[in-house]
């Protein structure tokens, strides 16, 4: 549609369309990007003087000189390996440049990029971590290194927001998965997956904290978390453990009775992963000296703080089993009978499992077997299952009563050992049921608390020995 113009003297008009800006009614867009900016197409015009002050015979401005930029490559970039910052940001003057990234200033800094993507940054004083997923870097912050001729590093003060970047000692990274990521003090803790890996960070260096005892764990449940599983870590300043949750899969889903995942603790006294954990959480993290998980129940978000009540072995509104698992290896080199099992503790305890080691494999009816002398219920058996607590194992017979289980004697609990193995070894005359004790090099002993004894309390284990020939 035509526009008509009436003025009253002679004079220059600049006319000016907005079609590249979306049409917003309300503070909502309501139309794409193309679109007028009016309802109305032929009132998206707005119409300006060119005359300074709309005079006669004024000044006549024009558009005059735009600046602009060439661009040889006007299409985004995704660089993993590169850091850019913004312009700085006073709050105390009001100075907020963080939109502005200026091409004319060198703002970037990459690290090389054979170690991966950057996956997490940590900054503390004026040092940058900088973590991939290959490698570990340190950068410097307000500051710059440059070195003599002799190659020492002398610090100098520059205008630079990120300095010299140096790599630290070693190949490990932390994989795809910065959620494992937790600190304290000046140690970092974190997790490579592509290595199987456990790491601490501390004074420069990295050391894998998984080689204490848990190898084998840890490159078994390691390589099986998916893309969607997580491996989280948190530091629990109450407990002053690095807490880690294994979850190889579903990380936001409940699943009823999922035991795939694996939460467990390291601490730093005992330079040892001491305790497996029952809770599956989904985010961990420490505050005001205690340490809390979050869970999605029923979709129903919580926050749970843990250490709070007397309530033991309870999480997320269930209750659990303690449990323990160890290894009786006297004189390793001689066969021997475990006779009995005793504890210093509380009640409450009971033995659920007690394994001879193997004998190897021996060729029966066209199969390859091995032996083993256990208390566990076998095929056919109904005598025994465990070696039962104090209180569970009771019973009275002809108004007597026996324990079928621990007894105490001057607050030691004492067991004789049952066997129940269902198949002899070759030449073995009595076996099983028909004897007690349990023939072995070493036993791999299980020990958890009864579901009756005083639940969800305090339960201790001391000390746990055998008596054997």
């Amino acid at each position: 549609m035509a526009l008509t113009l009436e003025v009253s003297y002679f004079n220059s008009y600049y006319m000016k369309r907005l079609a590249d800006v979306p049409e917003i009614s309300g503070g909502v867009l309501t139309a794409t990007w193309n679109a007028p900016q009016t309802a109305d197409a032929d009132k998206d015009w707005y119409i300006e003087e060119s005359r300074i002050r709309g005079g006669y015979n004024n000044t006549s401005i024009d558009y005059g000189v735009k600046a602009y930029l060439v661009e040889e490559n006007d299409e985004s970039q995704r660089r993993g390996n590169s850091l850019i910052y913004s312009g700085i940001y006073n709050s105390r003057t009001g100075i907020n440049q963080t939109n502005q990234f200026s091409v004319g200033e060198s703002i970037t800094r990459s690290v090389d990029p054979i170690g991966g993507s950057i996956q997490k940054l940590y900054a503390e004083d004026t040092n940058l971590t900088i973590f991939q997923e290959r490698k570990v870097n340190i950068a410097l912050i307000d500051k710059d290194a440059i070195y003599s001729a002799e190659g020492q590093a002398m610090t100098t003060s520059a205008n630079l927001v990120i300095g010299q970047i140096t790599p630290i000692g070693g190949n490990w990274g932390i994989g795809t998965n910065p959620e494992s990521f937790a600190a304290y003090g000046y140690t970092k803790y974190f997790v490579d997956k592509n290595r199987n890996a456990v790491l601490k960070l501390a004074g420069g260096q990295i050391q894998e904290i998984s080689n204490a005892f848990m190898v084998d764990f840890f490159r078994d449940k390691l390589s099986t978390v998916t893309s969607t599983g997580a491996i989280l870590g948190a530091y629990d300043v109450y407990n002053q453990n690095y807490v880690l949750s294994i979850q190889p899969d579903a990380r936001y889903t409940e699943i009823a009775n999922d035991g795939t995942y694996y939460t467990l603790s390291f601490d730093e006294r005992s330079q040892g992963w001491t305790s497996f954990y029952s809770y599956k959480p989904e985010d961990m993290f420490s505050s005001q000296g205690y340490f809390y998980t979050t869970k999605d129940n029923n979709d129903n978000s919580k926050v749970y703080k843990h250490y709070s009540n007397q309530t033991r072995n309870s999480f997320y509104g269930g209750t659990h089993q303690s449990s323990i698992q160890f290894v009786f290896n006297p004189s390793p080199n001689q066969i021997k009978t475990f006779q009995t099992i005793n504890y210093e503790g509380t009640n409450g305890w009971e033995v659920t499992a007690l394994l001879s080691d193997e004998t190897g494999f021996d060729a029966s009816s066209g199969n390859w077997i091995t032996h083993v002398d256990t208390i566990i219920e076998g095929a056919g058996a109904n005598e025994y299952s465990k070696i039962y607590s104090y209180d569970e194992g009771l019973y009275t017979e002809n108004n007597i009563q026996y324990r079928a289980g621990f007894d105490r004697k001057q607050n030691k609990y004492m067991a004789v050992i049952p066997n129940n193995t269902q198949t002899p070894i070759a030449g073995e005359v009595i076996f099983g049921n028909s004897m007690t004790g349990i023939k072995a090099y070493y036993t791999t002993v299980t020990m958890k608390t009864d579901t009756t004894t005083d639940p969800n309390g305090l339960k201790e284990l001391f000390a746990v020995s055998s008596t054997f020939v």
